[in-house]
């Protein structure tokens, strides 16, 4: 009897709460501001994990990329849950302390670097103030809040001498040798050099060659016009479909064949790969070659990512003066 009495008391008790919020939700009886004030409850709990990853998706090629990365970090950090209204200048703050700190997704031996973190923190900064106008956020956040300082990052690169020195150098890996040779050559990334095919090396008897490709990072098509130099370190052409650097792998075994070809050539410099890429920008910037057509030739989208390597020979300038 008493299991019998406590339910009628709750199915009363919920038929009087929905009657009694029926006639509290009713639209009539509010005013304009309290309207407004119960439409930003409902925004602010909205998710903004969603919400972000929705920006995510409306980006293209390698910015996609970079936002799903922020994404991971941020997802990590808010445990999966994060609401508009849990978002205020602390948790700003709390989140860029966590991305200076983190251990980095892809090792969890090294700490973030600090210009991912800037990148990361970006992206979260865009999304706030984007939220901001579509109403998620009464206040615009991302106005107080300051952005990471970006740490100046040194590019290693090769003079013409070291290059000439590396040539001349025997290689463990000859495979790896003809590549970061052709990326000295050409400014091509690891990425596409290690899936170039054949039917991309074109050839016209008045233009000389070139790569018809479309790059990886950016999934741009590019034509990009090489020497005969660099052809030549492609050996001999072989079927349409076959990869012209065949056996190209990137691994740390790989990377100390590198490392050993590097040393042995007696160059001490931190050299990676994709040093070599840099050296083709800058000793095309030493030799004269305007930053426009550097830009183009590197396959930047925008002309502030290769300006970068002005501040390489402006230092040498000053050493030279």
């Amino acid at each position: 009897l008493e299991k019998d009495y406590k339910k009628e008391t709750l199915l009363l008790g919920e038929q009087i709460r929905q009657k009694r919020e029926l006639t509290l939700n009713k639209p009539e009886i509010y005013s304009e501001y309290e309207k407004e004030k119960l439409e930003q409850i409902r925004l602010g709990n909205h998710s903004f994990l969603d919400y972000f990853q929705s920006l995510a998706m409306k980006r293209k090629s390698s910015n996609h990329d970079n936002w799903m990365s922020a994404q991971n970090y941020l997802h990590d950090f808010s445990d999966g849950d994060l609401k508009f209204n849990q978002i205020n200048e602390k948790w700003c703050e709390e989140f860029k302390e966590y991305l200076l700190t983190t251990k980095s997704r892809k090792s969890n031996k090294v700490t973030l670097a600090t210009n991912s973190a800037v990148s990361y923190f970006n992206k979260v900064k865009a999304a706030l103030k984007q939220g901001y106008k579509d109403g998620y956020l009464s206040t615009d956040i991302n106005s107080k809040v300051e952005s990471i300082k970006p740490e100046d990052s040194r590019r290693e690169y090769l003079t013409l001498d070291e290059l000439n020195r590396l040539a001349n150098t025997p290689c463990n890996n000859p495979v790896m040798k003809s590549a970061a040779l052709f990326s000295a050559l050409t400014g091509l990334r690891f990425s596409d050099i290690q899936k170039l095919t054949w039917l991309e090396v074109d050839h016209e008897k008045h233009e000389g060659y070139s790569l018809r490709f479309k790059q990886k990072k950016t999934k741009e098509h590019e034509v990009l016009p090489i020497s005969d130099q660099a052809f030549s370190l492609l050996g001999e052409r072989q079927n349409p479909t076959d990869k012209v650097f065949e056996g190209l792998t990137y691994s740390a075994y790989q990377n100390k064949h590198l490392f050993q070809w590097i040393g042995a050539a007696g160059i001490t410099k931190d050299i990676t790969f994709h040093c070599f890429r840099h050296t083709f920008a800058t000793l095309q910037l030493f030799n004269g070659t305007d930053i426009f057509t550097v830009s183009k030739m590197l396959g930047h989208k925008n002309l502030k990512t290769t300006q970068i390597y002005t501040k390489i020979v402006d230092q040498r300038k000053r050493e030279a003066a």
